[in-house]
C-alpha cells in the first residue's frame, strides 16, 4: 500500500513493545485523503493484528490513537499505533511512500 500523507517514525517502547507515529498537516481539501490514509493503516492493523484491540495495561494486545485539530487553514491528522515491536514493523514494512 503506498502512502502520500502518513510517515511513521517508530520508538521502542522496551519490553518488546513499540510506538509508531504519524502526523499530516493539510488544508481542507487533502483531510479526505489523509483520513483515507488512516483507515486503510487501521483496516490493515485490524486485519494482521497479534489479538484484540484495546489498551495494552487492560489486556489489549494492540491500540491506536487518531486525533484531528483544525487551526485556520490547516488541519493536523495524528495516528499513534502501540503493539507489540515486530507486529509493528511488519505492519510498517506493509507500506511504501510516494514518491
Amino acid at each position: 500500500m503506498t502512502l502520500c500523507y502518513l510517515i511513521f517514525d517508530a520508538s521502542d517502547d522496551g519490553a518488546d513493545t513499540g510506538s509508531w507515529e504519524a502526523m499530516a498537516s493539510v488544508r481542507a481539501a487533502d483531510l479526505p485523503a489523509v483520513l483515507a490514509e488512516v483507515q486503510q493503516v487501521l483496516t490493515a492493523a485490524a486485519r494482521h493484528s497479534p489479538g484484540p484491540r484495546g489498551a495494552l495495561d487492560e489486556g489489549g494486545a494492540w491500540d491506536a490513537d487518531q486525533q484531528v485539530q483544525t487551526d485556520g487553514d490547516w488541519t493536523t491528522v495524528t495516528l499513534t499505533l502501540t503493539g507489540p515491536w515486530a507486529w509493528g514493523e511488519a505492519l510498517m514494512e506493509r507500506f511504501t511512500l510516494a514518491e
